[in-house]
């Protein structure tokens, strides 16, 4: 494939709800397009786009696709995204480097809440969008009730441009209401001119020159209709509805021409802010292949043949093979060998990309997702990306000793690969956390680790970090004595115990007097309860919030060392504690939880059950609500997909650790009792 000039590019990115049908709409501009052979089936696993074993066994795309596309002397870079909530991190990636948005509507369900989600993401990115209306041909597709839907949704700005010929199996292609040409069948005559209407009036309203013209009754002429509609698209004043069936490729050709058509290239987006890396000064570069070079790294791949594969979109300048470039964000050079041209899995090497392009080069050492390639002496920092924080954890171990050396290795590169996974050790419990956005997030997380690095991992629900305190004081003594020829072993204490302020920690004191305890002993004294303090006297948690005041003992001349001080002073600290009314404290996390208004009252209602305290609620403006608020960790370590079920995919919320409460005294027992379970059960 040739080298593009900047205006004969096109980014446009795939959004939609889970299963409205963007993999097949892609396979379908892929064989529309001559790049195909033959037309790819997700039910088989042979589409372009879904490649990875996980997504062929799943029939559900799981990450982002860039999938280079010729059309009528244009290249098309399309970016096919996963609809499912748990992969929103691709989404993200793939919205950043794109320059206009398909919003994919299946005609059979409508609008649905991930159309909606889709919508404010393209919003929040500025870009300008198309409606295709797809699955036509489907039973109960009825092509004006999906486009109600839409403008009861969205507003009057989305117009319909295509009406349909046919309806349901009997669907059999489109007609343009702009055409002067087209062979309209006369049911649908009255609904092909009250749509041209619609589009005459859509392009009057978004330019003040053709709304005099038009309000004079003036024919708006057809050149300036289409100039007007592009505007109107650019400005987002317009967002036109097209249609078709990807199965049977009815509509697929008309799409394409609208991309081309109607959709800016990045020479028509404008300048992009940068940033200097040594002065933090914002400057403007333009689209421009002349320019200094500045391209994004939008995604990282662990490819099984070239290894390392990182995709960039070029913003300013040429990117080309062989040459020598600094990745601004690290301060390193990187050696750039091949680069590829991308459709799918399928790499081409071409010699370089012009300005807007989009492609991909192996073997980059320093850099990851969101840094800025560019030159050494002409340094640019681009915007990166802001990826969703993780709200579901599991604690992964290694399934076999043969997958203990592969672990870090593994799970440090699926995490470069996919930013919106996180890995994190839990210091209390000692585990491993790998969190990601959902259980179909982190399961396939660590199939592609199995599948790509040859580690096999098992997750378990993470163990919950408790931690043991005091309610109380106590005055205990303890006497280590042992005697078994020679030198004995003799150790004596008294030591006080008292409650601290949550979040205190421990404090060990000494008010010996008399040198009935030796200065010498007094440190290994202290030494034993530290070391007790983390062994817990309820249920083997680390205590806490306690300080423990040595005030008495004796010592015998021989058989007193400073191991059985140690000792003594960690049995008297556990004995203590048994003594001074002893709980469990449970971390309590801060929530957020944003929700359609209708599910506020559920939500509450399952917070309330989950020992949650509601600390406040504000409404969004858009039909959602915030709810904040506090509950235990143990209560919310399946929240995720609990909330997705509660609200039809529609809730969504952050989670943070705040601080540490002490479990009601009526659930201790019984908590203590299921945490010895478990731990037998493990063991």
């Amino acid at each position: 494939m040739p080298t593009y000039s900047t205006d004969k590019l096109r980014n446009v990115v795939l959004l939609s709800h889970g299963g409205a049908g963007k993999t097949i709409l892609a396979e379908a501009m892929l064989h529309t397009a001559g790049m195909t052979t033959r037309f790819g089936r997700v039910e088989d696993g042979t589409t372009v786009s879904d490649f990875e074993p996980e997504e062929i066994r799943r029939q559900s795309s799981a990450q982002m696709s860039v999938l280079a596309c010729p059309w009528r002397d244009h290249k098309l870079n399309i970016l096919d995204t996963p609809g499912y909530a748990d992969f929103r991190g691709e989404v993200v990636s793939g919205a950043r480097v794109a320059d206009a948005a398909i919003i994919v509507v299946s005609c059979a369900a409508g609008v649905e809440v991930g159309t909606t989600q889709m919508w404010r993401l393209a919003d929040e990115r500025s870009l300008p969008r198309i409606i295709y209306i797809s699955k036509m041909d489907r039973d109960n597709a009825d092509f004006q009730r999906v486009m109600d839907n839409i403008t009861e949704r969205f507003g009057r700005e989305c117009v319909p441009v295509q009406i349909p010929i046919g309806a349901e199996s009997a669907f059999s292609g489109v007609v343009n209401p702009l055409d002067p040409q087209a062979d309209i069948p006369a049911d649908i005559a009255d609904m092909v001119e009250e749509a041209r209407e619609r589009i005459v009036e859509a392009v009057a309203e978004s330019d003040d020159a053709l709304a005099d013209k038009y309000l004079e009754g003036e024919e708006i002429t057809q050149a300036e209709m289409i100039a007007g509609l592009k505007q109107g698209i650019a400005d987002g004043l317009i967002v036109p509805v097209l249609i078709g069936a990807s199965t049977a490729q009815i509509g697929t050709t008309e799409l394409m021409d609208a991309i081309v058509d109607f959709l800016p290239s990045p020479a028509d987006v404008g300048d992009v802010a940068a940033t200097q890396p040594d002065g933090d000064e914002e400057v403007s570069l333009t689209a421009d292949s002349d320019g200094p070079l500045a391209a994004l790294v939008f995604k990282t791949s662990a490819d099984p043949f070239v290894g390392k594969l990182s995709y960039f979109r070029v913003y300013s300048g040429t990117f080309g093979s062989d040459s020598q470039l600094w990745n601004a964000n690290s301060g390193q050079a990187e050696r750039i060998g091949q680069v590829f041209e991308v459709r799918g899995k399928e790499q081409t090497a071409i010699p370089d990309f012009a300005c807007g392009d989009i492609g991909a080069t192996p073997k980059l050492t320093s850099v990851l997702t969101g840094h800025t390639l560019c030159a050494r002496d002409n340094r640019f920092i681009l915007e990166g990306m802001e990826f969703p924080r993780p709200v579901y954890l599991m604690a992964v171990s290694p399934k076999s000793q043969a997958d203990v050396d592969k672990m870090t290795s593994s799970l440090s590169r699926i995490v470069e690969e996919d930013p919106s996974l996180t890995v994190t050790r839990e210091p209390d419990t000692l585990q491993v956390l790998l969190g990601g956005l959902g259980d179909t997030h982190v399961d396939i997380a660590v199939e592609k680790m199995k599948n790509k690095f040859g580690a096999e991992m098992v997750l378990q629900i993470p163990k919950v970090a408790y931690k043991e305190t005091i309610g109380g004081r106590a005055r205990v003594e303890y006497r280590h004595k042992k005697q078994s020829g020679g030198h004995g072993q003799f150790g004596h204490v008294w030591l006080e115990l008292e409650p601290l302020p949550r979040g205190g920690g421990f404090e060990f004191a000494e008010t010996v007097v008399g040198g009935n305890v030796p200065r010498e002993y007094i440190p290994s004294v202290g030494k034993g309860v530290a070391k007790a303090m983390n062994d817990g006297a309820i249920a083997g948690y680390p205590i806490v919030d306690v300080k423990a005041t040595l005030f008495d003992g004796s010592y015998h001349t021989v058989d007193s060392s400073g191991i059985c001080f140690e000792i003594a002073g960690g049995q008297a600290l556990t004995k203590g504690v048994q003594q001074a009314s002893p709980t469990l404290l449970e971390p309590i996390m801060r929530v957020q939880i944003v929700v359609p208004d209708d599910y506020t009252g559920d939500i509450i209602g399952d917070m309330n059950s989950k020992r949650g305290r509601i600390q406040g609620m504000a409404p969004q403006g858009d039909g959602t609500t915030m709810i904040e608020g506090e509950t235990p960790q143990a209560e919310m370590l399946r929240y995720a997909t609990e909330l997705r079920s509660m609200t039809q995919g529609q809730g969504g919320f952050t989670i943070e650790f705040d601080h540490y409460e002490e479990v009601p005294a009526h659930l201790v027992d019984r908590l203590v009792e299921q945490l010895k379970e478990r731990e037998a059960a493990r063991a």
